[in-house]
């Protein structure tokens, strides 16, 4: 069942322009709970369980979401908890730890990790042309990582493990947001040729994304040095600084404000986001919110509140984002076409 081209443009204005202020404030979240990345998503986790059963109950009370659709198979759901726990909580580890134009342009490696998972899981072929634009995409992200390797560049001084992390945890985030994808095919399957609602698929998602953020915490503090008998401490020292109340001994300024601000706004662009998934497909939605990358990146250069430096763009760097964009618009091109024969 096709979308109108219509509610397809609506659908993508509304993924760029949340997808800018979502890279932009995801940086400043973490500018005051810099020492506390876990917390921020262990908060951020929790507050989208509450937020999206409260409105999936009162979208079944409206009868808009049937009891076909609650009664969905819930293995897929499980693997999408898993892997978004995964990149939510390695990827507020490396944002906190990297320059903010670095985190969205590393964060595009998602459209490559996004090309490999669809072809495995749900057997799709690419053109040569569509191949070739990953290929740019890869190579653009090379180059703003090989920006650190000289004192004085953009990422000088950033351990190499933290743009990993940040790559790593885009192909997390890919492999969830296939498993999304099929869990629309497979729903329209089963439903009769009706898509499942977003909250379904969100309420459900985020519920098993808060079960393993929570059993994975140990393990993943230790990798950032915080022994299991220090996790409570951890977690109260987190709280104080959310708060901005004791005596903490780092600088908690922006928050609570900066990390409410973004939980609100990310929680809009991942329901935005999916809604233009059902729409369209996860690699659509993909590339519509790469297009707000540059405007990140400049964005995240300036002297920003709580970021009163900036950060100073290299040569290398900017070749790397120029590179990304040609190979996310070659990518595009085929998808474009093919939209307008449809139409035709």
């Amino acid at each position: 069942m096709g979308s109108s081209p219509v509610a397809t443009a609506a659908a993508s204005a509304a993924v760029v322009a949340l997808a800018v202020a979502n890279r932009v404030l995801y940086k400043l979240a973490l500018v005051p709970l810099k020492a506390y990345p876990f917390f921020l998503a262990q908060l951020t986790t929790f507050g989208y369980v509450a937020v999206y059963f409260s409105i999936l109950y009162a979208r079944h009370r409206a009868g808009v979401v049937t009891r076909d659709m609650l009664a969905l198979p819930k293995r897929r759901f499980v693997a999408i908890g898993l892997l978004e726990a995964l990149g939510v909580a390695s990827g507020m580890s490396a944002g906190a730890m990297l320059p903010g134009p670095a985190i969205p342009i590393l964060s595009q490696s998602f459209l490559v990790w996004q090309l490999i998972f669809s072809a495995l899981l749900l057997g799709r072929t690419y053109t040569v042309r569509q191949i070739i634009g990953c290929l740019l995409v890869i190579s653009g992200v090379i180059l703003a990582v090989a920006s650190g390797a000289n004192e004085g560049q953009f990422l000088s001084g950033v351990q190499l493990i933290w743009p990993t992390l940040m790559i790593t945890s885009s192909a997390f985030q890919a492999g969830a947001s296939i498993l999304k994808e099929a869990v629309f095919i497979d729903g329209a399957k089963r439903l009769k040729g009706k898509r499942p609602d977003i909250f379904v698929v969100n309420s459900f998602g985020s519920g098993f994304q808060a079960l393993f953020v929570f059993l994975l915490l140990p393990f993943l503090s230790n990798l950032r040095g915080i022994k299991f008998a220090e996790l409570p401490g951890y977690l109260n020292g987190g709280a104080e600084c959310f708060l901005n109340v004791g005596e903490s001994p780092i600088d908690c300024g922006g928050a609570p404000f900066l990390p409410l601000l973004f939980i609100v706004v990310n929680m809009a662009f991942n329901i935005a986001l999916l809604n233009l998934v059902k729409l369209s497909s996860a690699l659509v939605a993909s590339l519509t919110s790469t297009s707000a990358v540059p405007i990140s990146i400049y964005i995240l250069s300036l002297p920003l509140p709580y970021i009163p430096h900036g950060a100073e763009l290299s040569t290398p760097f900017i070749i790397g984002a120029v590179v990304l964009l040609m190979g996310l618009i070659l990518y595009n091109l085929p998808q474009l076409s093919l939209k307008q024969s449809k139409a035709d």
